[in-house]
């Protein structure tokens, strides 16, 4: 009954079984070991963002770029405060609000965009603490660029004036008639009242849309094993099933027999019966 798994297309059916089966497990345990190294990223991210607050501030010229090492690193610049702008869309604690980003125009003749605190609500201009007179030394910690479109960024364009989607160079050269610093510095304390942002961890490091994807892509792997399996079994029952019908005389072999010998009788009983019609017919009289 089972020599059917001797044929050459059962070996062909067993070979890629025993090959599919470990390439799919290794490839969902390496997709999940991807899963697992930015999880472990995650966190190793969060700790120094926390280990960073006990630094002692440096210069922000000696952090400059901002890189994986530096994200989160207190940092401190002096200057004086300018133009001001609205950072709308932005949570704090599960609470809708924005951003109050003040750019610092320092002796290098940049400017380095301040996040002095965050406020609840819509964007008002007039809710606005303006920022301190004079020359001013700030103390913060050290974020990257932001991305539009990435990480809860607004990708948004359009905005009411004195407003910006985006804390990035990109997007505050077109705002202000200076060059600006591509970082950005969020205060310790919020200034005039405001709530302080906290630091963010560095941008690739968290668990964000290409980790949840190697999770899938594990449960894909795995599943796709199950499938296999599932289809083998599948083949193989059915086989056997035809197998057996064929040993019992059952099944499209039998049944093409049978119609191939009754037909033969029908012709058979057709045959009698015209030449029982036509021994029984006199000639005509001539």
């Amino acid at each position: 009954m089972y020599r059917f798994l001797l044929t050459p297309r059962w070996w062909a059916i067993n070979v890629f079984l025993l090959l599919s089966i470990p390439f799919c497990v290794f490839m969902g345990s390496w997709q999940l070991g991807r899963f697992e190294d930015r999880v472990d990223n995650h966190r190793e991210a969060e700790a120094q963002v926390a280990d960073a607050k006990k630094d002692k501030p440096r210069p922000l010229d000696d952090l400059l770029p901002v890189t994986k090492a530096t994200s989160g690193k207190q940092a401190t610049a002096t200057g004086r405060y300018d133009t001001q702008l609205l950072v709308p869309g932005r949570t704090l604690d599960d609470k809708d609000g924005y951003y109050v980003l003040t750019l610092l125009r320092t002796g290098t003749g940049r400017a380095l965009p301040v996040v002095r605190g965050w406020l609840p609500g819509e964007p008002d201009p007039a809710k606005a603490p303006a920022p301190p007179a004079g020359e001013v030394t700030v103390t913060g910690a050290l974020q990257a660029s932001e991305t539009p479109g990435s990480n809860g960024v607004s990708a948004r364009s359009g905005l009411p004036e004195g407003q910006t989607a985006a804390i990035s160079a990109a997007s505050l050269i077109n705002l202000v008639p200076y060059d600006v610093y591509d970082a950005w510095v969020t205060l310790n304390r919020g200034d005039s009242g405001m709530r302080a942002v906290p630091a963010s961890a560095p941008g690739g490091t968290g668990l964000d849309l290409k980790a949840f994807q190697n999770l899938g892509y594990t449960a894909e792997w795995f599943a796709f094993v199950g499938f296999v399996i599932f289809m083998w079994f599948r083949l193989f029952r059915r086989e056997v099933e035809l197998a057996r019908d064929a040993e019992l005389g059952l099944g499209p072999a039998a049944d093409t027999a049978d119609a191939a010998d009754t037909a033969d009788a029908a012709d058979t009983a057709d045959g009698d019966g015209v030449a029982r019609q036509a021994s029984g017919v006199s000639s005509p009289v001539q």
